[in-house]
């Protein structure tokens, strides 16, 4: 898919691997929706790249139809999903204060699973409707996984488990939406300097690092937004998820 001037929707945009996603397609000359939680930081963002700020949470129906509609009205119908919102909260199964919290492990399975289904349903339904490109495309989707949905460490039941349903989610979706040329392709990150683990201590980011077999590094929101856009310009790219994580394995703990 040629990028230039079609409209895009990204999820967790606001910081992190979304946010520079975001930088990447408006660079391209795509128009930008900028959907997050957080407005302000959604807000700074869609400032910086000229596009378009939406608070939304993708866990809540109501809310991601309300975005997904206002990012419509703004730029037209979107032909690019990017989802990006995660959380990523760990616990125990057991732990030294009782059981695993279920509602804790809900709410992973809500924002990381459900949110990313919530914006594709929406999101190809509207595209189904649209004219087709070139090779019959009429939209792309590519969601955010994680090496934990194949490597989980331990205290990471509910991250893996919300990562391993958007990868196995990936293929019978591609298959389902292939009638009206809607790709469907997933990313699973290794260890990447997203907001949350830039939070750590610097020798725990550079213990971390060094566990990259090559480039024995932390990830970047450039990368990232480096294999989305190859995703979008290759078209035979559908129903995988591709690993993006330096060789990466990790341990149990």
């Amino acid at each position: 898919m040629k990028v230039g001037g079609q409209a895009a929707i990204v999820t967790g945009g606001g910081s992190g691997l979304g946010a520079g996603t975001a930088r990447a397609l408006a660079a391209a000359g795509a128009k930008v929706a900028v959907l997050d939680i957080n407005e302000a930081q959604a807000r700074a963002v869609a400032d910086e790249i000229g596009g378009l700020a939406i608070a939304c949470d993708v866990a809540s129906a109501a809310a991601a139809e309300a975005a997904v509609a206002e990012a419509a009205k703004a730029h037209g119908e979107a032909r690019i999903l990017i989802n990006c919102a995660g959380i990523a909260n760990a616990g125990r199964i057991v732990g030294r204060e009782g059981p695993h919290d279920l509602e804790m492990f809900s709410r992973v399975i809500n924002v990381n699973l459900i949110g990313s289904f919530n914006l594709m349903r929406l999101v190809a339904d509207r595209a189904s409707k649209l004219d087709p490109l070139d090779d019959n495309e009429r939209a792309v989707v590519i969601s955010t996984a994680s090496v934990a949905a194949f490597d989980g460490q331990i205290g990471q039941a509910a991250y893996a488990a919300s990562k391993g349903g958007i990868h196995s989610m990936a293929l019978p979706a591609a298959r389902e939406l292939a009638r009206f040329g809607i790709r469907v392709m997933t990313i699973a990150p290794g260890i990447f300097g997203t907001p949350m683990l830039m939070g750590m201590p610097q020798e725990v980011q550079d213990s971390l690092a060094a566990s990259v077999p090559y480039p024995s590094r932390l990830g970047t929101p450039e990368d990232y937004a480096s294999l989305v856009m190859h995703i979008l310009d290759n078209t035979m790219l559908n129903g995988e998820t591709i690993r993006l994580d330096g060789a990466i394995r990790l341990a149990p703990k």
